[in-house]
């Protein structure tokens, strides 16, 4: 496969769209980390992949930030056999997610209480979505994780519920085995994600078409 082949081509109406779409990915993907560490921070559960993380840290000894890159970048090697086409922003996802976490995690103390450790989780789930919505409107390309999934469901042809079911489930049950942590929250995630971040991305999409309609175009 050929090197431009690789990488996903980036478009933009103009220097200021792009400038603008930049500042919203980088923003989109700090805030995902802190929304990451703020669930950890909780301790109530997390979300299956932070949980594979999290059990490779106490396994390792290294930090949580420093393993979600680790395995964002073993996630981009998966990529290679699928064909799957790299973007800015999915380089970006791998190296930037875990630093933001690292910090988050260094500036916020564990919830000492379940009165604060609920709400602790909740703020994190609801900022984690709208990271989210953020970032992918910015449209630079997939996570790592995201494009695993959908390189999978290409080349299998397997529903995308399946190919999710069975990635999630498998990093969940590793993780759980590595002494990560399951909780209540893993649950609430499972089912309160998808439906948060429909709402922010559906918001970030259609602000992002109207912005775009009023920007001048450029050839």
């Amino acid at each position: 496969m050929r090197l431009r082949s690789i990488f996903l081509p980036i478009s933009a109406s103009g220097p200021r769209d792009l400038a603008e779409r930049a500042a919203q990915l980088l923003i989109g993907l700090f805030l995902f980390g802190a929304g990451m560490a703020l669930m950890v921070r909780a301790g109530i559960g997390v979300a299956p992949w932070d949980v594979l993380a999290l059990g490779l840290a106490a396994t390792t000894h290294l930090g949580f930030g420093v393993i979600t890159c680790l395995v964002a970048a073993v996630v981009l090697l998966l990529w290679i056999p699928l064909r799957q086409r790299i973007g800015v922003g999915t380089l970006l996802n791998a190296v930037v997610v875990g630093p933001s976490a690292d910090l988050t995690l260094a500036l916020v103390p564990r919830a000492s209480s379940l009165w604060i450790a609920v709400p602790m989780f909740i703020a994190g789930l609801v900022l984690l979505a709208f990271a989210t919505g953020l970032y992918i409107s910015a449209d630079f390309g997939p996570g790592p994780r995201d494009g695993l999934m959908t390189g999978l469901v290409a080349r299998t042809g397997r529903p995308v519920w399946l190919v999710r079911t069975f990635l999630e489930g498998g990093v969940l049950l590793i993780g759980f085995l590595l002494g990560g942590p399951v909780g209540v929250g893993t649950v609430a995630f499972a089912f309160g994600v998808g439906p948060l971040i429909g709402v922010f991305l559906g918001f970030f999409t259609r602000r992002r078409a109207v912005r775009s309609a009023t920007l001048p175009s450029h050839g």
